[in-house]
């Protein structure tokens, strides 16, 4: 079996990584920091905003079951791609929107992805496109964090209703 890995920024990483555990042909998630000066920052140097790390998550999938535009389609209705470093009360640099390639080939999907978008949305869309550099995994709390934290007040309130829009909107995709 061939596998893809794509690196996503859309805000806060428990969002990203709680949604993209339910997608089926996702094969592993995992939360990290990624396109920043600082090699392996830690979460507190992250949130100062001074590294310029965005929170990611490194998703991989099989394409024979999920393609990257699939990936990418669910991308965009999880998170707003038009709001610059921010996503609802999460603001900084850290929480912006990206999408970076692991190879040519996805920086051609994703960009096609993208120009549909931002023709969609009149041209605002934010989210930045480039290779992915300098990642690192987020520290082990950090993952699978939505999971094992469901009635912690900001995965209750920020994460479950995307959680929920993404199983409204693509229910043919949610992992059984």
């Amino acid at each position: 079996m061939s596998t893809e890995t794509i690196t996503l920024a859309g805000g806060c990483f428990w969002c990203l990584e709680a949604v993209y555990e339910q997608v089926d042909g996702v094969l592993a998630v995992e939360s990290g920091y990624s396109n920043g000066q600082l090699p392996s920052p830690t979460y507190e140097q992250v949130c100062r905003g001074d590294t310029g790390h965005a929170e990611v998550v490194r998703v991989q999938f099989d394409p024979a079951r999920i393609s990257l535009r699939e990936v990418l389609e669910i991308f965009f209705v999880i998170h707003d791609p038009t709001t610059l470093n921010r996503q609802g009360n999460d603001v900084g640099t850290q929480y912006r929107s990206g999408i970076y390639w692991h190879a040519p080939e996805q920086q051609a999907v994703a960009r096609e992805v993208l120009d549909e978008v931002n023709a969609a949305n009149k041209g605002r869309v934010v989210t930045e496109l480039a290779p992915e550099a300098s990642y690192s995994a987020a520290e082990a709390y950090h993952q699978h964090y939505f999971a094992n934290n469901p009635g912690q007040g900001y995965c209750a309130f920020v994460v479950a209703p995307k959680v929920e829009k993404f199983r409204r909107t693509f229910a043919a995709r949610v992992r059984t």
